[in-house]
């Protein structure tokens, strides 16, 4: 068997020191060889093969290396992409995971000397959100697909149509609150006059006794009358005051229906109206459940929601760590305080309402809350659910 054969020790023992990444500054691009040791680059470099491929580059070298560049800056963009496309991750972590494959567009053919230099041109060209720090360079994919930009133009328009229908509905409520609040004093007015009226029938200023002649009888059916007077008079002042009594509260009774079923059509209306299928708000305190995250320690982890992106994927801010990662709202879970604490009303009828609790039924998993501020300050919730309350973050 001669020496360079293929199942020669010697040959098994290249082939397994090919196989793995090897040093990138003695990767030859445009040969596309990739040298073990810093001879092995040398004596490539002084090859035939290679000077023919340098004559090549020496005619057009400026479209060479931005083709290069191009072709780099597309799969690292790529790589960006579908790795990262939420999250705020430091770029030599994006950079490491891209040059894992062996076959990658080395950075030395570009235009880019370091890492440093292709980072900040992301960030010139809007590219990425980039922001230097004490722990590096930090990158965060901008998402510039057409797609994309027309699903968030729509978005945005389906939200300001439904912030000027729950307007309208608003100014509607409070229209019909008030005439009914301006009902309930006339009625109240029409029942005492009624009750002066019936009470004028029962005396007289010279506080003599009410007579009453039927028909055109004679005179003794009248004394008659006249005699059983005060009788009469009694049976119809007690006639006369139950009937007014009944009307005055069944005044004040319907006065008051009025305006409890306008409160209960009012939280109603609202309650179709905010209950949306996104709760993600800024500043509100949510524990991560993605068991994605959980060989990276984020698993049950509590955060702090800094901003909402699309109404469903929110940038958040772990307690612990201080990084900050983009979770979709289906992977996030709502916080409870203690007794006593602060928390925002996230879905429903006082949907970005902020409120204090008060207490919590574990057997009917729901929480009673008292608003604070605002137009329904003071108003008590006796049953609000654990998913549409959850804590204000410090």
């Amino acid at each position: 068997m001669g020496k360079n054969e293929f199942l020669t020790p010697k040959a098994i023992a290249n082939r397994i020191k090919a196989k793995g990444l090897q040093k990138l500054r003695w990767y030859c691009q445009m040969c596309q060889k990739q040298c073990r040791d810093e001879n092995g680059f040398k004596c490539h470099c002084m090859s035939e093969s290679h000077q023919r491929q340098m004559e090549v580059f020496g005619q057009n070298p400026n479209r060479i290396v931005d083709g290069y560049s191009e072709e780099f800056e597309s799969a690292f963009l790529e790589h960006m992409k579908r790795s990262h496309r939420f999250s705020r991750v430091a770029a030599t972590v994006v950079y490491n995971e891209y040059i894992a494959d062996r076959h990658h567009v080395h950075m030395n053919s570009t235009e880019w000397a370091t890492l440093t230099d292709f980072v900040k041109y992301l960030g010139r060209t809007g590219k990425c959100k980039v922001e230097e720090t004490e722990k590096g360079w930090f990158m965060t994919y901008i998402d510039r697909d057409s797609e994309a930009l027309f699903k968030e133009k729509m978005k945005n328009k389906r939200a300001r149509a439904d912030m000027v229908d729950e307007e309208k509905q608003e100014r509607e409520i409070r229209r019909q609150i008030e005439r009914a609040e301006q009902l309930i004093p006339e009625g109240r007015e029409r029942s005492s006059e009624r009750d002066g009226e019936a009470s004028g029938l029962l005396r007289t200023e010279n506080g003599g006794k009410v007579v009453f002649a039927l028909g055109g009888g004679g005179g003794t059916k009248g004394e008659g009358l006249k005699g059983e007077g005060s009788k009469v008079n009694k049976v119809f002042d007690d006639g006369v005051g139950e009937r007014n009594e009944k009307k005055g509260a069944n005044k004040f009774s319907d006065g008051n229906s009025v305006l409890d079923n306008l409160m209960r059509e009012e939280e109603r209306v609202k309650e179709v109206s905010n209950r949306k299928d996104y709760w993600l708000c800024e500043g509100i305190i949510v524990k991560v459940m993605s068991k994605v995250l959980a060989d990276k320690g984020y698993y049950k982890k509590k955060g702090v929601v800094r901003k909402v992106i699309d109404r469903y994927v929110g940038e958040i801010e772990m307690i612990d760590t201080k990084h900050v990662l983009r979770v979709d709202q289906e992977e996030l879970e709502t916080v409870i305080p203690q007794i006593g604490g602060l928390v925002r009303i996230v879905n429903g009828a006082y949907r970005g309402s902020n409120a204090r609790l008060l207490a919590v039924d574990t057997d009917k998993y729901c929480a009673k809350v008292e608003i604070e501020k605002g137009l329904y300050d003071g108003r008590v919730l006796p049953a609000v659910e654990y998913e549409d309350i959850c804590k204000i973050g410090a």
